[in-house]
């Protein structure tokens, strides 16, 4: 029934551990905060630690051939790891008070740079005296590799330098960054106690642009203000000289802005100007010489040492729909120790980085093997111009989940010839042949079991009649859309977002939410149904817009929609058109709203609902939520194009309350029934409105981490408000209490949790509202006499006479979300599903959550299913619907109603995946998987034969009896 998948994200770092002796293998750290061990035959994860949200890792090394070095926490957090098993070894607090760059020497293994490549195969003895250099919040440290010990340190915290690279030899360490940006200073440390020996500085006539790049012992180059020219930077002798050169003489075509990659070459640097990366090589007179010029280029790789003088480094270009791969020996230009083509799928994108790794051949030659992070986060292995394993690993970023439905089964279709073409339908049969007979292979055994798990039930790409089998299709970090089978967790196809990426305005293409678009009911053979994609050409709000359409069967791109207007809000309309693509409204940051699907029926649809169209915004850092409705069209051209109106405003006084948490009902949640009886067969009728709006207001001292204010201090007022006339419903204040909060909402109740300083633990509430305004609907005799109008509309603007309920309980974790399941007609009971700190998924029964919960419950409440009061909420085992797994970095949970009743769908994405399904209630409308439906038949055979066997003895009996 479920699954979990296990990722790591987009590869920052990599070290290669490939010795003669022992399991090759990679290390690497990602975006994620993941610091992982790769196996490097089949990419699979030897072990992985997955750091805190906050705690990124700057810089990954391996020391003594055994340990694993991470440098996190902005340089201030220093750790070793085992390297066979990931156990940590020893932990590191590095002291500093001012934000530096953050930067992870270890000095012993130097063998290219006085800076380590992390690419050369490092296996020295242990000895006290290896070193780690560590350059963080201001301070250097020396620290001792063995046991983590803090041997000495040295501030420049007093220094108003900018640290840019330290530059190790056996008795001096240079220090080496810019004061301002044409102060240019060098610090002379003695290795063994950290003691000042020297300081030269030079000052620049001009100012400097970008990093520094070390290309030697004692030459650095960057690009000045303007970034037309290259400046290099000498230290011989201890004396600083430096010279500018003019990027238009090493190359005529130099329009286009330069940037100096961060590789690492002897003696080399790679400049990218535009679509083309210069190769440039440093003279021993210090001139600048053009070596190559690569078109295209995607990556150029760090340099690795493969003998004694001989260095080797990749680069990587696109074209002829392939990627063309270069080995080359930094001091030898004119030959190639590796030219190979890999044809790679195109949706993988671009190249962003490359690590390559030498091995010996058996003709004593030297091989390479290159690791390639991909445009999509993908990670790929390549040897002998193959592609040895690939990793989705984009799929640890996802930000934004929606679902469709399987293709419906035809009749008279098989479904083999719709999901494998003939060859493969061949294949299969020659396999399962070999199985019969027993002479298959160990890869054909496992080739018959991927074969049987596909034609399995649960891995149909049809629909099922109870809804089981569904498309999860997610949109991640990287623009990547993925549709995954909730049978098994197959990727069933991808797309790599086109329209992000051929658009030339979109230099860093982000993708934000992804919707149903259009949801064929009525004609759904005839029709596939399809996604939107929103997306922004850049991180900023001022970035343009980006719509793609994508067919949720095939994971083509059915059209797409580059706008120069932005995107600050996307609104969804419960209105769909003939086609049934459902209407949205894309708001911009100038305040204008854009209607979709850009059709004349779309604007009439929108003219007969236009005054019934309203929204609310919230800004956070004002204290300001605002009702917004459609005002008329724009004076431009665009007749898809509507000004708005701001109906309502209320702004908190921001020495007393920020906002820190908004939460709203689902649009396509579905409630069974108003009515709630009581135990006292009293009817209550929920107070039910998709305009309803949750906000949690923190004191603006306590809006921090926990700790950070006294119980004093420190306050929760939390509101219920109705979007549509800016009404409060409902205030309620938590003194002593702070965030962060995290609540859900679903019907008329909202569950939120939060700390309580106080008690010095975590607390959850339930608030339930109620509509006194329809308590007439009680009276029978209003019915019987006819005097009641049971189709009296429900208004937002009629003042509603609500009620409300409430109550606190004591919660054991802290919270990262949560969720409530969702069935398809709302009768079944609902859980809480809460995101635990320990990234695992706890199913909540409501009741526990019920504020009508005593001490000493009557025996008509405990009949209707009231539990006695209890100061705290129970965690039961059982009831972690993730069982043993983690979902690392678990940032949220999706539910999705199954056409079974009893049934929801659970999705729950972080680093890792999960699918499964629950049944709150239990299976009460279907059978289990256990049934016997054997014994079934037997007993009505048996009951057949006993009901034949009882009706000839009776009429035999009644025979007898009349000839008595």
């Amino acid at each position: 029934m479920d699954w979990h998948q296990q990722y790591i994200g987009k590869v920052k770092h990599a070290v290669f551990h490939t010795q003669k002796t022992g399991r090759k293998r990679v290390l690497v750290s990602t975006e994620e905060n993941v610091v992982a061990s790769l196996d490097l035959r089949r990419g699979e994860i030897f072990w992985r630690h997955v750091l805190g949200t906050n705690d990124v890792v700057d810089g990954l090394d391996i020391a003594l051939g055994k340990y694993v070095i991470t440098l996190s926490s902005d340089g201030s957090i220093l750790r070793a790891w085992n390297l066979p098993d990931g156990q940590m070894v020893w932990e590191s607090f590095l002291q500093g008070s001012k934000a530096s760059k953050s930067i992870l020497i270890i000095p012993a293994m130097d063998q290219i740079l006085e800076a380590t490549p992390p690419f050369a195969e490092k296996n020295l003895k242990a000895d006290k005296d290896d070193l780690i250099l560590v350059f963080g919040k201001g301070c250097l440290h020396a620290v001792s590799s063995i046991d983590g010990e803090v041997l000495w340190r040295h501030d420049f915290v007093g220094e108003s330098i900018e640290v840019s690279h330290i530059i190790h030899s056996p008795d001096v360490i240079h220090v080496a960054g810019f004061v301002g940006s044409s102060e240019f200073y060098v610090y002379g440390l003695d290795a063994k106690n950290g003691e000042l020996l020297k300081n030269n500085h030079a000052a620049l006539p001009y100012g400097t642009f970008g990093e520094l790049l070390l290309v030697s012992s004692d030459i650095l180059v960057l690009l000045d203000d303007t970034r037309s020219n290259i400046v290099t930077l000498n230290l011989k002798n201890g004396e600083i000289s430096y010279s500018r050169k003019q990027i238009s003489e090493l190359i005529k075509d130099s329009s286009g802005q330069a940037v100096i990659l961060p590789s690492r070459l002897p003696g080399m640097f790679a400049l990218k100007i535009n679509s083309h990366v210069l190769l440039v090589k440093i003279t021993n007179e210090g001139e600048l010489v053009v070596v190559d010029k690569i078109n295209n280029a995607a990556a150029v790789s760090d340099a690795l040492s493969i003998s004694e003088g001989q260095h080797a480094f990749a680069f990587v270009h696109h074209g002829d729909n392939k990627i063309h791969l270069s080995v080359k020996d930094v001091n030898d230009w004119n030959g190639d120790l590796l030219k190979e083509s890999i044809v790679i799928d195109h949706q993988r994108g671009n190249i962003d980085k490359i690590f390559i790794n030498n091995y010996v051949r058996t003709d004593r030659s030297h091989g390479f093997r290159a690791l390639m992070v991909m445009e999509d986060h993908s990670l790929v292995l390549v040897q002998q111009g193959e592609i040895v394993w690939s990793r989705e690993d984009g799929l640890a970023s996802v930000v934004d989940v929606t679902t469709s439905e399987l293709p419906v089964e035809k009749k008279g279709v098989s479904v083999a010839k719709v999901e494998q073409n003939l060859f493969e339908w061949l294949k299969g049969h020659v396999l399962k042949l070999k199985g019969t007979l027993m002479i298959a292979s160990p890869d054909d055994v496992a080739a018959i079991q991927a074969i049987r798990l596909r034609s399995s039930e649960k891995s149909k790409m049809t629909r099922d009649h109870n809804g089981f089998r569904k498309m999860l299709i997610v949109l991640t970090r990287a623009g990547k859309v993925f549709a995954l089978h909730t049978g098994d967790g197959r990727i069933i196809w991808s797309i790599l977002l086109p329209t992000l990426r051929k658009s030339e305005a979109c230099e860093r293409p982000v993708g934000l939410n992804i919707y149903q678009w259009q949801v064929p009911h009525h004609h759904a053979l005839d029709e596939n149904p399809s996604v939107l994609v929103v997306g922004r050409c850049g991180p900023s709000l001022a970035a343009p817009a980006v719509l793609s359409f994508i067919d949720a069967y095939t994971g083509l791109e059915v059209n797409s929609l580059s706008h120069a207007h932005t995107v600050a809000q996307v609104i969804p309309l419960p209105y769909t058109d003939s086609t049934e693509q459902r209407l949205h409204l894309i708001i911009d940051v100038n305040q204008h709203a854009y209607l979709y699907p850009r059709t004349p029926e779309a604007i009439d649809i929108l003219k007969r609902e236009f005054s019934n169209v309203y929204w609310y915004s919230v800004e956070s850092d004002n204290g300001i939520i605002r009702g917004h409705a459609l005002k008329s069209n724009c004076k431009a051209v665009d007749e898809y194009c509507f000004d708005l109106r701001d109906l309502w405003s209320i702004v908190f006084p921001s020495e007393s309350e920020k906002i820190i948490a908004t939460v709203t009902r689902k649009l396509n949640e579905v409630v069974h029934t108003q009515a709630k009886v009581m135990t006292d067969y009293d009817v209550m009728y929920k107070y039910i409105s998709k305009n309803l709006l949750f906000v949690a207001n923190a004191a603006p001292k306590a809006s921090g981490d926990i700790g950070t204010a006294t119980p004093e201090e420190a306050w929760l007022v939390i509101y219920i408000i109705d979007t549509v006339t800016g009404r409060i419903l409902h205030r309620m204040t938590h003194h002593g209490c702070q965030g962060p909060v995290r609540a859900v909402f679903s019907e008329n109740w909202v569950v939120y949790h939060y700390f309580n300083l106080r008690a010095h633990r975590y607390e959850m509430s339930v608030v339930e509202l109620y509509d006194q305004s329809r308590a007439d609907n009680k009276d029978v005799w209003r019915f019987v006499l006819g005097k009641h109008n049971l189709t009296s509309p429900f208004s937002s603007y009629s003042r509603p006479e609500v009620t409300t309920k409430s109550q606190s309980y004591f919660f054991t974790h802290s919270v990262k979300t949560l969720e409530v399941t969702s069935t398809t007609k709302g009768i079944t009971s609902k859980q809480v599903l809460i995101g635990t700190v320990g990234d695992q998924v706890l199913a909540l029964d409501k009741r526990f959550l019920d504020p009508r919960r005593t001490l000493n419950p009557s025996q008509a409440e405990k009949e209707e299913g009231i539990i006695p009061l209890t100061d705290s909420l129970p965690i039961i085992s059982q009831s972690y619907i993730t069982h043993s797994f983690k979902v690392e970095g678990l940032r949220g949970i999706v539910t999705v109603p199954a056409k079974l009743e009893s049934t929801s769908l659970i999705f729950a994405y972080g680093v890792d995946l999960f699918f499964t399904q629950i049944a709150p209630s239990r299976t009460y409308d279907s059978l289990t998987e256990d049934f016997s439906y054997a014994l079934l038949l037997l007993t009505i055979v048996a009951l057949i034969a006993a009901i034949f066997a009882t009706w000839v003895l009776s009429e035999r009996k009644d025979l007898q009896e009349k000839w008595k």
